[in-house]
């Protein structure tokens, strides 16, 4: 089929029927849920854009298995200039939705899965690289939204997983049957799950041969019998609930990630990319950890410009745009967001081929990049918030401004400059909250820290790939030592 319109996209994941459970009740069509429905507005930006033939070179390739021109997402990279066309795509998306658009997790699991799964199967004579080359063709031809899950709960940290007094806190093999194999377990933190058709479920450390049963990796439809989804809270979410556009922030976009639990699902052998290799796990976590600090370099950089961009409209509200000290704060939020750019492309115009064929990033410079991300939103949020003011955190609601006897007040003491609508300030001053502590913060902030592995996992990544005994060795033959 063609590539689909955002309204197909739509309808075909009404179509799914999937169990989605939010607040403590089961969610009958989370396509029309007020506090679900902005995320999925996100994802269908991903088909909208992909429509638009000014944006035919970033949003679409021209796939090796179709022959066809298919969505980027949904594509597997052929040389360095996919890699930034990946970054670019990514901060243009972030431009146009100000929120977290979701399928890069499914992106960046197909080509590390791609890659992986040619190396097992040339070791162990295994099926696994057909098997996948034919899933992601089958994505490609109906193009289709894919989640990558990887976050296991894991339960106790300092036990592997087969050591764990729950073992279904990694997810595992609980059968293994001649057509296929039973699974059981959870996913946690999963972007986007709700608002795909198909899960690509990977390990989410590297394992001994002890955890024979955890190290599996498969894909599913989302409606799959046994899999169920429970949504997670984020700040100021129940806003959607009340009706206000302007309170909300970001009414049209957002994210939402779930706790994705599958209870026994069975999965078929066609659809199985790793069961029991477990000296591939390590391979499989570190490249798709790779290609996905990689993403932070676009999608965090593009929300990025649109809260400078807000803060510089506050400022213009505010009355404030010469001050020399406002200025300076803008330039280092820009100078800031540029560096998270560059850090993206960087890792990917020094990417390589893999045995496979296709292109993976610089790992050392992916993780920089990461490293950056786990810090500097953090300082462009702060400074968003500085410029703001406190009216950022304190406006009245939207009822409140629109109510006959209150809204006059609210209209007179939080006019600032005098061509500007009172209403016009107090939009641009809920976006800045959205994207500095509400729904958006999810995708921005707080998804800085965590996403894509913590801080020490990329230091520790940092550490195995710097090459410092090679650094040691130029130092020394600079200064003429021998030893």
């Amino acid at each position: 089929m063609a590539l689909m319109t955002g309204q197909q996209y739509i309808e075909s994941i009404r179509n799914l029927h999937m169990q989605v459970y939010l607040l403590g009740e089961k969610v009958e069509s989370p396509v029309d849920n007020p506090i679900l429905r902005p995320s999925l507005n996100s994802v269908r930006m991903t088909y909208d854009l992909a429509q638009k033939p000014e944006y035919q070179e970033l949003m679409t390739a021209l796939s090796p298995f179709t022959g066809e021109r298919v969505n980027r997402f949904n594509h597997i990279h052929e040389s360095t200039e996919d890699l930034m066309n990946k970054v670019k795509m990514q901060r243009l998306l972030g431009q146009q939705t100000g929120a977290c658009f979701q399928r890069c997790v499914g992106m960046d699991a197909f080509n590390a899965e791609y890659s992986t799964t040619f190396e097992v199967d040339k070791k162990y004579g295994t099926h696994y690289h057909e098997n996948f080359k034919k899933f992601i063709t089958y994505c490609q031809k109906n193009d289709l939204t894919v989640d990558g899950a990887m976050t296991d709960p894991k339960g106790d940290r300092s036990r592997a997983p087969h050591a764990q007094t729950d073992p279904d806190q990694f997810l595992h093999v609980v059968e293994r049957r001649p057509d296929g194999i039973v699974v059981r377990g959870a996913k946690a933190h999963q972007t986007g799950a709700l608002n795909s058709h198909e899960i690509i479920v990977m390990p989410t450390i590297a394992m001994s041969p002890e955890d024979k049963d955890y190290a599996v990796s498969f894909a599913v439809p989302m409606n799959t019998k046994g899999i169920l989804m429970i949504i997670g809270r984020q700040s100021c979410d129940t806003r959607k609930l009340e009706g206000s556009e302007i309170d909300v922030g970001n009414s049209e976009f957002g994210g939402v990630e779930a706790l994705t639990i599958f209870n026994d699902v069975f999965v078929p052998n066609d659809r199985i990319f790793l069961n029991g290799e477990t000296e591939f796990t390590g391979m499989l976590v570190e490249r798709f950890a790779g290609y996905h600090r990689q993403s932070y370099g676009g999608c965090k950089v593009g929300v990025g410009d649109v809260l400078i961009g807000a803060a510089a409209v506050a400022a213009d509200y505010n009355g404030v745009p010469k001050a020399s000290h406002i200025k300076d704060k803008l330039i280092e939020m820009t100078h800031l967001n540029e560096t998270l750019f560059s850090c993206g492309i960087a890792c990917s115009a020094m990417g390589h081929p893999t045995e496979s064929g296709n292109y993976i990033i610089d790992l050392l410079l992916a993780n920089v990049c990461k490293q950056n991300i786990t810090r500097f939103p953090y300082e462009i949020v702060r400074l968003a918030e500085d410029i703001s003011g406190g009216l950022m955190v304190t406006a009245p609601s939207e009822k409140d401004l629109r109510d006959p006897e209150l809204g006059p007040y609210v209209e007179k003491y939080f006019k600032a400059v005098d061509n500007v609508p009172t209403e016009n300030r107090l939009r641009i001053m809920r976006l800045v909250e959205n994207i500095a502590l509400g729904t958006a913060a999810v995708g921005y902030r707080t998804e800085s820290m965590h996403g894509a592995g913590s801080p020490q996992a990329q230091r520790i990544m940092i550490a195995r790939q710097g090459n410092l005994e090679q650094k040691k060795e130029l130092a020394k033959k600079i200064a003429h030592v021998k030893e």
